[in-house]
């Protein structure tokens, strides 16, 4: 089984892309466009907003889960299912320092995770 850093971009050059307005597309199909993104060392994530695929929910995603960048689609291409997104924990912008929270997510999200997907690493 491949691991990795749930929060580290894949590509280096990731770390220096606004992905501001990107659209995301899961396994099978699209979930929305990114509203915000960091690109802090050890701790890098997107949030998308779904927009009505979800009833305007936006979720956190580590930058870890990001497959794939195409820069002159503008699209960002994650290794998660529309339900493994879907039933993530809930998004909360307040606590997205807190160590908790971001333990929550990354748990479900990284190796072992309910959302963990290695066969697309």
């Amino acid at each position: 089984m491949a691991t990795t850093d749930v929060w580290v971009y894949r590509q280096s050059i990731w770390m220096q892309t606004d992905f501001h307005g990107f659209k995301v597309e899961a396994l099978d199909g699209s979930i929305g466009k990114i509203d915000e993104a960091s690109d802090d060392v050890g701790a890098s994530f997107i949030v998308v907003d779904t927009g009505p695929w979800i009833f305007g929910k936006k979720v956190l995603l580590p930058a870890g889960v990001i497959r794939d960048v195409d820069l002159d689609t503008e699209t960002v291409f994650v290794n998660r299912t529309k339900d493994e997104i879907k039933n993530a924990p809930e998004f909360n912008h307040d606590k997205l320092l807190d160590e908790n929270y971001r333990s929550s997510v990354g748990t479900y999200y990284g190796p072992g995770g309910a959302g963990y997907r290695d066969d697309y690493l």
